[in-house]
């Protein structure tokens, strides 16, 4: 047992010392004017557990590794549970099966008691020594974050915390006074006793008796916090049988026994049923009136907050301390990063700010992660939140009209499996495997009039989708509607993405490049030079075709990740292109979504003058690597800072163009340490064997046959005009599908979208 004990410290200092070399430890204080806080200073950041979001809740790498990335003077927070033998713990909930490794060390310790009237079944601090729950890992608790890093760390005594870890402010939670006081334990006396052994610089409770009962016995520095539990935690308190809601209602009652008061966020900006939010209530304004600080807790970026931050925790924050009349005196957040950099780097942005500049914020589909893809709304949602260039993927409907869809199967971004058009679905495994109904067998009238647009969710294995509300929202676009909107707009330019170029040339029977050119043309954008035209595609005959064309920016798609690309490689794109797009992970490269390290990419395209845009930006947690802390913000600033990407590809423009404006952005090499790049590789360092992923076969180099193709045909006038649908006898097998076929791909697809 001893030999455990050891090992798990030994894995702790070996973590001290990986952390420390993660990022240089900077602190930048916050302008102490100008918040709308009791005091008027910055509001605090508390980080619950330490960095919890990361590694396993009061763990010691999670109280380091604040340390190392949030501000200097952020709060570290324990929650305070007691062993049997009467030692303060800091783990993060009362029963410790779903944070610890107890119940394999001890599968006998199952107990059921009465906590505060709730019956809980698991296994209790209070039934072991000091001595044996020392011999216990911690665990990360929540399902959807990694459990690379469990088992490796020790339970913390609060000794323990304020000796191993640097303290610049402790946070003391005592959640359970009653219930410990019916185990024989006064948790009153510990607190007591236990702050004159350490600087406690806040205690919450949710019990009105526990927080007047060391009122006097305390350090006068020492900030008492009232605690709100959430309804589904608790409505009464268990020491006076008070509701909460009777105690919200007299504010001024509460500064008789506390300086502050700790609420659930949803206090302050309530959601509706369909998690939107909903106007914020007089919580804080009232109770600054009474003289109480007040303090929101349940701050996590993985959470699936409201639809209204469009996945960016970053927004939230902001929400909070840098929106409307008030601001919270501080947040509880399990990844303390974020709101350090809001409170530090983003409080009074120049909204009105738009510099063109590198990196180039491109939009992909529109505001995709708000609106359906191409849609009116979702470019000018676009355009409004400072997108550089907005982008329109162009396709042909069957009586030529040149249009805006981000996918050649309108079934991935209409509702055509669901309209009458459903009868049209045909295989064509030259441009995919599954079956579609292609724009080339609609004409515009029967898209525009028929089709209602559906917001896309890349993410949907997750059950993560986007802003329900605009699933259906917005009008499809023409090219020439795209091109007249752009002008005027406060843009960079336009970006065209030609994709399947050499299919529709040969099976549908219409000449792309010559219609989009002149549809540029006829459009006003031969002559004028205020909007650059960029072009991109894959396929690179389609770009050395338009190389005759110099007015335009060309751009080469590289669809496979790679991590590195031969010299002959880099002079045959150099011949059709002058910039690469390339996936974010080819930057990054990933295994079990923790970076590796960073490839020789962007320094091989760079070299030789191509710029490189990447794509794959999204703000949904699930589609950001571990060593983002699911911030998209911190992601982008990696990109920029780190590889000096020249633009960002992205279905959240708003984000990428906050992060622009912000004040650290400007700051460069004085930015504070929340906002540095994040060390390649270094939470994968920190994984122990046997948690450690096997290593990935390497990512391949970019060879010459991967790029040259051969040079689009003429159109040929006895290509047909379209591919026949189902009803028509085929002139090429594979280009239908039999009727009972139909049927079975499509039933699944339906019920999906419905």
């Amino acid at each position: 047992m001893g030999k455990r004990r050891n090992s798990l410290a030994l894995c702790g200092l070996a973590t001290l010392f990986l952390v420390q070399i993660l990022v240089l430890a900077a602190g930048q204080s916050t302008n102490a004017s100008s918040w709308k806080t009791l005091n008027g200073k910055a509001p605090i950041v508390i980080a619950r557990g330490g960095f919890s979001g990361t590694f396993p809740d009061s763990s010691y790498s999670a109280y380091a590794f604040v340390l190392a990335a949030s501000s200097a003077d952020t709060t570290l927070w324990c929650d305070v549970h007691l062993s049997k033998d009467g030692v303060p713990i800091c783990v993060p909930s009362i029963t410790l099966d779903n944070c610890t490794s107890i119940a394999y060390v001890y599968p006998k310790g199952k107990k059921k008691y009465d906590v505060n009237g709730v019956s809980k079944t698991g296994w209790f601090a209070v039934d072991f020594n000091s001595s044996d729950l020392f011999q216990v890992g911690l665990t990360q608790a929540i399902w959807s974050r990694s459990e690379k890093f469990d088992g490796g760390y020790p339970i913390l005594s609060v000794t323990d915390l304020k000796t191993q870890v640097k303290l610049s402010s402790l946070w003391l939670n005592m959640q359970y006074p009653k219930f410990y006081e019916q185990h024989g334990h006064n948790l009153r006396n510990y607190t007591i006793s236990l702050s004159k052994q350490v600087v406690i610089n806040y205690i919450s409770s949710p019990e009105e008796e526990f927080l007047k009962g060391i009122r006097t016995r305390v350090s006068p520095k020492t900030k008492l916090i009232f605690r709100f539990p959430s309804e589904k935690e608790a409505l009464t308190d268990p020491s006076t049988n008070k509701t909460y809601d009777s105690l919200k209602d007299n504010l001024t009652y509460i500064t008789t026994f506390a300086s502050g008061i700790l609420v659930p966020k949803g206090y302050i900006w309530p959601v509706s049923s369909d998690n939107y939010l909903t106007n914020h209530t007089s919580l804080v304004t009232d109770a600054h009136k009474a003289g109480l600080e007040v303090y929101a807790a349940d701050f996590a970026n993985d959470n699936l907050f409201s639809y209204n931050y469009s996945y960016d925790p970053l927004a939230e924050y902001l929400q909070f301390t840098d929106k409307g009349d008030f601001s919270v005196d501080g947040v509880l957040s399990d990844y303390p990063i974020t709101p350090a950099a809001a409170i530090g780097c983003f409080k009074d942005l120049n909204t009105s700010n738009v510099d063109h500049g590198k990196p180039l914020i491109i939009s992909h589909n529109g505001a995709s992660g708000d609106y359906p893809d191409c849609t009116d709304l979702g470019y000018r949602k676009a355009v409004d939140d400072g997108a550089d260039v907005i982008d329109c993927t162009v396709q042909v409907t069957k009586d030529g009209v040149l249009i805006c869809m981000s996918s050649v199967d309108l079934i991935h971004s209409t509702n055509a499996a669901q309209s009458q058009f459903s009868s049209r679905i045909s295989t064509i495994p030259a441009l995919q495997n599954s079956a579609g109904i292609f724009t080339f067998n609609l004409t515009w009238n029967e898209i525009s009039q028929s089709l209602k647009p559906m917001i896309s969710s890349p993410v949907s294995d997750f059950y993560i989708y986007r802003n329900p509300r605009n699933k259906n929202a917005g009008k499809f676009l023409k090219l020439s509607d795209f091109l007249d909107f752009a002008k005027g707009k406060d843009l960079e330019g336009v970006l065209l993405i030609l994709e399947d170029v050499a299919f529709i040339q040969e099976k549908v029977g219409f000449d792309m490049i010559s219609l989009v050119t002149t549809t540029l043309t006829d459009a006003g954008y031969g002559n004028q030079t205020s909007l650059q035209v960029h072009v991109l595609s894959p396929d690179s005959a389609v770009l050395a075709k338009l190389r005759q064309d110099s007015k335009y920016k060309l751009i080469y798609k590289i669809l496979k990740n790679i991590r590195d690309a031969s010299t002959a490689s880099v002079a045959d794109i150099k011949r059709f292109a002058d910039a690469v797009a390339i996936d974010k992970y080819s930057v990054y490269p990933i295994d079990d979504n923790f970076i590796t390290n960073m490839t020789n990419v962007m320094n091989r395209f760079q070299s030789a003058g191509l710029k490189v845009y990447g794509y794959g930006f999204m703000n949904e947690f699930v589609s950001i690597a571990w060593d983002f802390f699911a911030d998209a913000t911190v992601e982008l600033n990696t990109y920029f800072q780190g590889a000096m990407i020249d633009g960002f590809i992205t279905d959240y423009p708003a984000t990428a163009r906050r992060y622009k404006r912000s004040q650290c952005f400007s700051a460069r090499n004085n930015s504070p340490v929340y906002f540095e790049p994040v060390q390649v590789g270094g939470l994968m360092q920190l994984i122990v064997q046997p948690a450690m992923p096997p290593a990935l076969a390497p990512l391949p180099v970019l060879n010459p046959s991967d790029v040259l193709e051969a040079p689009l045909t003429s159109v040929s006038s006895e290509t047909p005009l379209n591919p026949p649908g189902p009803s028509t006898k085929p002139s090429h097998a594979s280009q239908t599908v039999t009727p009972i076929f139909v049927v079975v791909f499509l039933l699944p697809v339906i019920v999906l979208l419905v």
